[in-house]
């Protein structure tokens, strides 16, 4: 089948683009074209810019041969040690990459990018659940808010379109890439192991016992590319999630099951500290057993304290993209198992 579209994604090698450029791909009708903050070469069949989205003059010079681009997905992210100061970088990526693009490609139909349930105000405590894309934004500073501000002014009068995604956290995997529950979960099970100590739930008595969901990252890619070709979602936000609730209680003895764990009763662990000296246990098992990934590639563990401190519940309203034409779910247990299993086969854990 000919490419009838060329995409353009932006953080092609972490978790969520990774999985949406072998979507992509698998359609048969999509150019891919990935960009990267480090050298990578070619990624999954693709050509990968390595380009510096900070930087205005790099963006610009790296995008100027990029006149064929229809649909951008962008899904790059800057880190930053307060929430406050992870609005800067953020937008000055977003805007570099908008501002280039508008000028480079003629032929540019939609703009999609990722939020979460930040804009919801998820991550600072208790919020009202289930969050639904029209709830009023939170105060300010919020980098997701303020994409979704610029975006929107900069749209007006012009011929593209855009989509904002917000996934819940996401299940996936992706080399190097330590901000992932799912790697997170399966490296602290496997050291549980090695050590010959129960698998516990290491956060907030509360995280054990409320409802949760997750977002299944190929679900998720499917979910973006819907959003991006389906005419009726231009201009609007889409909270996408499995479909399913879960409770740690329930699903943490079934994950300890299949690492072959006992569990025991949860014990408030900062992750942060107990897990600091444990990269000799890993690099013992990554020996034994020829794993390919060392400690610190595999688990960001202040991550993992701050996913399993919501003691609250984390859920959010998935109908909106149903009733306008996305029925796919995941049922998020299974999906745990299919991505353990395919970490094992990749020599990722034991």
């Amino acid at each position: 089948m000919k490419n009838i579209h060329t995409a353009l994604v932006v953080g092609a090698n972490g978790v969520i683009g990774k999985n949406l450029v072998a979507y992509l791909q698998s359609t048969g009708s999509w150019k891919v074209i990935g960009t990267s903050r480090k050298p990578a070469g070619e990624s999954a069949g693709i050509d990968i810019i390595t380009v510096d989205l900070l930087d205005a003059v790099d963006t610009a010079e790296k995008f100027a041969h990029l006149s064929d681009v229809t649909h951008i997905f962008y899904t790059a992210y800057q880190d930053a040690p307060t929430w406050a100061g992870l609005v800067a970088p953020n937008m000055t990526m977003f805007r570099n990459v908008i501002e280039t693009m508008e000028k480079v490609s003629p032929v540019l139909e939609h703009i999609s990018f990722m939020q979460g349930y930040k804009v919801y105000g998820a991550h600072l405590g208790p919020f009202r659940t289930p969050a639904r894309e029209d709830d009023p934004p939170i105060m300010l500073p919020e980098f997701m808010t303020e994409q979704q501000r610029y975006i929107t002014e900069a749209q007006e009068g012009k011929s593209w379109t855009w989509s904002a995604i917000r996934p819940s956290v996401v299940g996936g995997f992706a080399p190097g890439n330590p901000l992932n529950l799912v790697s997170l979960i399966a490296v602290y099970a496997a050291i549980s192991k090695e050590l010959q100590v129960p698998f516990r739930f290491p956060g907030k008595p509360g995280a054990y016992h409320h409802l949760m969901e997750m977002t299944d990252s190929d679900l998720l890619a499917k979910a973006t590319v819907w959003a991006a070709t389906n005419p009726e979602s231009a201009n609007q936000a889409f909270n996408i999630n499995n479909g399913d609730l879960f409770r740690w209680e329930d699903l943490w003895p079934k994950i300890g099951r299949y690492f072959g764990l006992e569990t025991a009763p949860p014990v408030p662990l900062p992750l942060a500290e107990v897990m600091r000296d444990k990269a000799p246990v890993w690099e013992a098992l990554a020996e034994k057993h020829g794993l390919q990934y060392d400690y610190q590639t595999m688990s960001a563990w202040p991550f993992g304290d701050f996913v399993f401190s919501w003691d609250y519940d984390f859920l959010a309203d998935g109908t909106k993209a149903r009733r306008l034409g996305f029925h796919e779910f995941a049922d998020t247990e299974q999906m745990f198992y299919r991505i353990f299993d395919q970490m094992k086969v990749d020599k990722i854990i034991p």
